[in-house]
């Protein structure tokens, strides 16, 4: 297995704990979310959840439960994640996670 399929395969894995977080520490059952990361794949899930004009229902319950750290936001902004996002996907996710609160250092 090639680096980026191993790195694709370790954000689909970040994607299905991102529920199971929401799950165990918010009681927030993600199903639709998890319905399309086991559909779709994490990264491309990742994707088309950022591309969405509004913020997501289940980003909107973890930021009520405070728990912005748990969200795919939150995974997209890690720098373990850089090579499989562009500087737009991140600056949307950033972008998302300032304007529910989340102090964030400037990149």
């Amino acid at each position: 297995m090639a680096n980026g399929d191993v790195l694709r395969q370790e954000f689909h894995q970040a994607m299905i704990a991102v529920y199971d977080n929401a799950l165990r520490q918010c009681h927030y059952n993600a199903h639709i979310f998890r319905m399309m990361v086991e559909e779709h794949g994490g990264l491309e899930t990742a994707k088309r959840l950022l591309h969405s004009p509004a913020t997501q229902y289940g980003f909107e319950k973890l930021w009520e439960c405070g728990c912005l750290m748990i969200t795919m936001e939150y995974q997209v902004i890690q720098s373990r994640w850089a090579t499989l996002f562009t500087v737009d996907e991140v600056e949307i996710a950033r972008k998302r996670l300032r304007d529910y609160g989340m102090e964030l250092p400037n990149q």
